[in-house]
């Protein structure tokens, strides 16, 4: 489906693919594997094809010291058209328990199996029903609690808690026992005092591979007053700005969950985005909602309203725009101001990338360049220029 067309031209040198080659069969891996060889020097990845990364939510919430128990507020997705099921497993090493499975549409518990893989015994997995089959245009999800046991990872340091982990998940938080404080924390990240009077950090990890943590923290008697910054991570808004060919239209796609009690979701990005032909559909279902127009902004009703804090609508919102790219003197050029945390621009077919004022990732999706932007600041919005040529092939 998705076809990578970069390569790197620096190993078309016959003595560099040369010796390449010879390394991949003494190691016996794929061209791209990834990871690491034995003597510890890194392989080549496979280019990035990725649209988005963040898609998945985790929550570690560290239980009372000496216990080496952390509690894990879980948000996976399916996305295979037709599954009926979704699969979560503990890693190895780890004892998992007190697990619970709710239907985020309706905030209504899931069936759910817990048990030992049959391939290997040490690891166990949860097997989540689905409240229907994944439906074409659609998205199958389920929020699931559980608490892991693992003495590797919380450990005590006198009376000091330690926390460390290698974390592949993409968005993120961790939470401290009531009346402790941090030490040290070696990942940039928000910090919030919570209703309750505990300390969490909130952070993304935008490359998706593995992200080792460490955390220390101390008793405290200092009085926390709450501090609930909102948790920017949350918030899985993405945003993809499609470039036509001409570069006088751009197809916007845009995904989201609202936590906002009602039955009717606000539609907030009509108030800041010029969208025409406007199409809302609910992932959940795959079903397309009416919307309303009111003013600069719409609406749209929800089958399912939201009552409590476990409930969420999952939306697809798309229209087209007529501003924001143009081509002069054959140069393509995007200029927008972005909100949100995740935003694509996927350029047309056969352009090159030449300059990007803001930090993103480059990769290819379907023969077509893209740059993927996420935004680590709690400012809602930034001013994004991208520049590119045609490609004379």
């Amino acid at each position: 489906m998705i076809k990578p067309s970069m390569t790197f031209a620096l190993l078309t040198a016959a003595a560099v693919a040369g010796t390449l080659s010879a390394q991949q069969a003494g190691r016996g891996g794929a061209q791209f594997p990834g990871g690491t060889n034995p003597d510890g020097s890194l392989r080549p990845s496979a280019p990035v094809t990725r649209l988005f990364t963040q898609d998945a939510y985790t929550e570690y919430a560290l239980l009372e010291p000496g216990s080496a128990s952390f509690r894990i507020r879980f948000l996976p997705e399916e996305t295979r058209v037709g599954a009926t099921e979704l699969v979560n497993a503990t890693r190895g090493g780890s004892e998992g328990g007190d697990v619970e499975v709710y239907d985020p549409r309706t905030g209504k518990p899931l069936e759910f199996t817990y048990e030992a893989q049959a391939s290997d015994p040490s690891t166990h997995e949860i097997r989540a029903k689905l409240p229907i089959p994944v439906p074409e245009g659609g998205v199958g999800r389920v929020l699931i609690y559980k608490t892991y046991k693992d003495d590797r990872t919380y450990m005590m340091n006198g009376d000091d808690i330690v926390w460390v982990r290698s974390l592949s998940g993409y968005r993120l938080g961790v939470l401290l026992p009531k009346g402790f404080a941090f030490i040290s924390s070696n990942v940039a990240a928000q910090l919030a005092t919570t209703t309750d009077g505990r300390l969490k950090l909130a952070f993304a990890n935008p490359s998706g591979q593995s992200n080792p943590v460490t955390i220390h923290a101390r008793r405290t008697q200092a009085a926390m007053p709450p501090r609930p910054y909102e948790d920017m991570f949350f918030d899985d808004i993405k945003t993809l700005y499609d470039i036509q060919s001409n570069g006088e239209r751009i197809n916007v796609e845009q995904t989201y969950s609202d936590y906002r009690k009602g039955s009717v979701a606000v539609l907030d990005t009509l108030q800041f985005l010029t969208l025409q032909k406007i199409k809302v559909v609910d992932l959940d279902t795959g079903k397309e909602l009416p919307v309303t127009r009111n003013g600069a902004g719409g609406s749209a009703p929800l089958a399912v309203p939201i009552t409590n804090d476990r409930q969420s609508a999952h939306l697809k919102l798309t229209g087209t725009l007529v501003e924001g790219a143009r081509i002069t003197n054959g140069e393509l050029v995007f200029d927008m101001t972005l909100r949100g945390m995740r935003n694509t621009v996927l350029l047309p077919e056969g352009w090159d990338l030449t300059g990007s004022n803001q930090s993103g990732t480059i990769g290819t999706y379907r023969n077509r360049t893209f740059v993927a932007f996420i935004n680590l600041n709690s400012e809602n919005n930034y001013r994004v220029t991208i520049r590119a040529v045609k490609n004379a092939k």
